[in-house]
């Protein structure tokens, strides 16, 4: 009984283009991070560019029309002359940028109050940093420091515990439901896009109703609220529990809190995702260039029942992609399982 011949499936390549291909591969980090970085280039390029079309002609507008205000108010009162109007308006801003306010009979808004310094510190570790509010005494500023060098790695190792259960309960509904349908990859997308709208809805979609509930805020100025703060960007100019006007009952400052730190961990998630997906795509890349077929072949090989190699044209997947040798495969099993048939 003649032996099972072993299925093997080399890529067979020329000594003077293999020597080339592999001085390309070690140079193809290079090109590779050159390329990146002109992505990276460009699309700041494109940002730049949208918002100043977008957002100059607006900032040029505002300026006039408050010198234009400036002038008017001197023309009007005359006992008030420049110099003394423009520290009046640096006194207003200086007291706004402290918490406190001069409209009506308000004259703090209770941002170092027990929830506006709890809030802080919320702000401070997770690094959304909103700017709206600082610490000025220098003690404060000294405990600042040492209060984020360690509270930083810690929020970063909470977010990465809560992201590891949600990611668990989005592995194990994928499994039961695959157990119960007998359809793991429809179930796994099913799971995905289950936690993906779910995530959507809790922590984009239906927080902007809360903010203009108690905010006063339009639903798509309470969702960019939403997505600048979930995101860390924080620039400021949304945030909640400044309007010296309204008053805000204890838990909901608590309750957004909350949010940002399950809603920062969803959405890293998510940008975790979107990471895996553009590196994958990016791996697919081969540095291997090749002038003609005749550079670069590739064959399969079988053992005859005499040990002689000799050609064979393989099932389309016999050959795996990345084989650079011979394997022979030890068991008649392995073999059978290749291409679904023996010798």
């Amino acid at each position: 009984m003649a032996p099972r011949s072993g299925l093997v499936c080399p890529t067979v390549r020329r000594p003077r283009v293999r020597a080339a291909a592999q001085g390309r591969s070690r140079g193809c980090a290079v090109p590779g991070t050159v390329l990146l970085l002109l992505a990276y280039l460009a699309y700041l390029a494109l940002g730049t560019g949208v918002f100043w079309m977008l957002e100059s002609p607006a900032a040029r507008d505002s300026s006039a029309r408050f010198q234009r205000d400036k002038w008017a108010l001197l023309r009007n009162f005359t006992c008030l002359d420049g110099p003394a109007l423009d520290s009046m308006i640096r006194g207003i801003v200086d007291a706004y940028q402290s918490g406190d306010i001069v409209l009506g009979n308000t004259t703090s808004m209770g941002r170092w109050e027990i929830m506006g310094s709890f809030f802080f510190s919320v702000s401070t570790i997770t690094t959304i940093g909103y700017g709206n509010l600082s610490p000025h005494t220098m003690a404060a500023r000294l405990f600042c420091i040492f209060f984020a060098l360690v509270g930083i790695p810690l929020n970063l190792i909470m977010l990465n515990h809560l992201g590891h259960l949600m990611q668990q309960g989005v592995h194990r509904c994928a499994r039961r439901l695959g157990g119960a349908w007998q359809d793991p990859a429809k179930a796994r997308w099913l799971a995905g896009s289950g936690a993906l709208l779910s995530g959507l809805l809790l922590f984009l979609l239906l927080p902007p109703l809360l903010f203009s509930r108690m905010e006063g805020w339009s639903y798509m100025e309470g969702f960019y609220f939403a997505f600048i703060t979930l995101s860390t960007v924080g620039f400021g100019d949304y945030v909640i529990g400044m309007d010296p006007s309204r008053r805000y009952p204890l838990w909901y400052k608590n309750t957004v809190s909350l949010w940002i730190l399950f809603g920062m961990a969803w959405l890293a998630l998510i940008i975790k995702l979107i990471l895996s997906l553009m590196e994958t795509s990016g791996r697919s890349y081969s540095c291997c260039h090749h002038s003609s077929k005749e550079d670069f072949e590739r064959q399969c090989w079988r053992l005859g029942p005499e040990g002689q190699a000799e050609p064979y044209s393989p099932q389309p997947g016999c050959c795996a992609e990345g084989s650079l040798g011979i394997t022979p495969h030890s068991e008649p099993s392995a073999q059978a399982s290749c291409c679904g048939k023996d010798s």
